[in-house]
C-alpha cells in the first residue's frame, strides 16, 4: 500500500522530468569533451532522441532503467503496489521504445542507447560513443 495521499504521489510523480535530466546532462558533457556537436531531442524524429548527430545520421537515447525497464538491471524492478497499472505503462514504454528504434533505422539512422546504470563507468561509455559516432561499431551491434 502506497504510504503517501494520491495528490502528494501525484505531484511527486510531476517531479519527475523527460529532458534535461542528470544522466542525459552527464552524457551531453562526454559527447562534448569528445568533440562532437550534436542537437538536442529532435522534434522531427521518431522518439525525440536526446542526442541528434544529423550529419552522421546517428540518434542516442539516454534512457533511464526503471522508466525503460533496462533488462536484468536492479533498478528497473517494477513496483508490486498498483501492479496492473505499472505493467501497462512500462509495457507501453517498452513498446514505444521499441517502435521508435525500429522507425529511426527504417529511416537510415544508426541509434545507441546509453543506460542510467551504464554512467558509473564513464570511460566505458566514452569509448562506446566513440566507437559509435566513428562508424567502427560493428552492424547491429546499436541493435535496439
Amino acid at each position: 500500500m502506497d504510504t503517501v495521499s494520491a495528490e502528494r504521489r501525484s505531484w511527486l510523480m510531476s517531479l519527475v522530468k523527460s529532458k534535461d535530466t542528470e544522466p542525459e546532462r552527464f552524457v551531453r558533457h562526454i559527447v562534448s569533451a569528445l568533440g562532437y556537436r550534436y542537437r538536442l531531442h529532435g522534434r522531427n524524429l521518431p522518439g525525440r532522441p536526446d542526442l541528434v548527430f544529423a550529419g552522421r545520421r546517428s540518434a542516442i537515447f539516454v534512457h533511464g532503467c526503471f522508466w525503460h525497464q533496462h533488462e536484468n538491471c536492479i533498478r528497473s524492478r517494477r513496483p508490486k503496489g498498483h501492479a496492473a497499472y505499472w505493467n501497462a505503462k512500462l509495457d507501453r514504454n517498452l513498446q514505444r521504445d521499441c517502435q521508435n528504434a525500429r522507425e529511426l533505422k527504417r529511416l537510415g539512422w544508426r541509434v545507441l542507447t546509453i543506460w542510467e546504470c551504464e554512467l558509473k563507468q564513464p570511460d566505458a561509455v566514452s569509448a562506446r560513443i566513440t566507437r559509435f559516432l566513428s562508424g567502427k561499431q560493428e552492424r547491429g551491434a546499436e541493435e535496439y
